[in-house]
């Protein structure tokens, strides 16, 4: 495991890539280049996509961006270490079911349950400095041109919550075929 001088060190670059992905998203409309940049490759790529077919061009992709993310997820953490973690976490669950008359034994089990937090917190947060400032940017873009091109998908749902319904899916599916933790 890092030792405290890497958790910091680890924790500085991610509030730095945070930060720059909120410049970023403020900046859109006040900073043209970035706006213009995004919109030069998401235009004739993504743009063209959805105006060939919203819908399957949607479902396209919120799965090919799910796709993606999934894979730097597996790849960019430590998938033995999560599993182990996991498995503690399912036994600590177990024991605290056993001891449900037993308020000290479950506030002893669950302190043990909150020292994993930070551990699986620094495992998982990792992929994030990779995926973050791309897709907050992309979702600045979706929103721009889901304001030129409004569309309902269903008849009902804005692309937000068609993105965020159908990425939990494409998510379940695809951890579970590429086994990530």
């Amino acid at each position: 495991m890092f030792g405290k001088k890497d958790d910091m060190k680890g924790m500085k670059i991610l509030l730095l890539v945070f930060v720059l992905t909120m410049l970023a998203a403020f900046l859109w409309d006040k900073v043209p280049i970035i706006k213009q940049s995004v919109h030069a490759i998401a235009n004739p790529t993504l743009g063209k996509l959805l105006d060939f077919n919203t819908l399957y061009g949607m479902f396209l992709i919120v799965g090919i961006f799910t796709l993606i993310t999934t894979l730097i997820q597996k790849y960019f953490t430590d998938q033995t270490t999560l599993k182990e973690i996991k498995k503690e976490q399912k036994i600590l669950q177990e024991e605290i079911k056993k001891y449900r008359d037993n308020p000290e034994k479950i506030m002893e089990l669950n302190k043990k349950q909150l020292e994993f937090i930070p551990r699986t917190m620094e495992i998982t947060m990792r992929p994030t400095i990779y995926t973050i400032i791309p897709l907050v940017l992309f979702f600045r873009w979706f929103s721009d041109y889901f304001i030129l091109s409004p569309y309902k998908f269903f008849n009902f749902m804005t692309w937000f919550w068609f993105y965020l319904v159908f990425t939990i899916i494409f998510s379940m599916i695809f951890r579970k075929v590429f086994d990530v933790a």
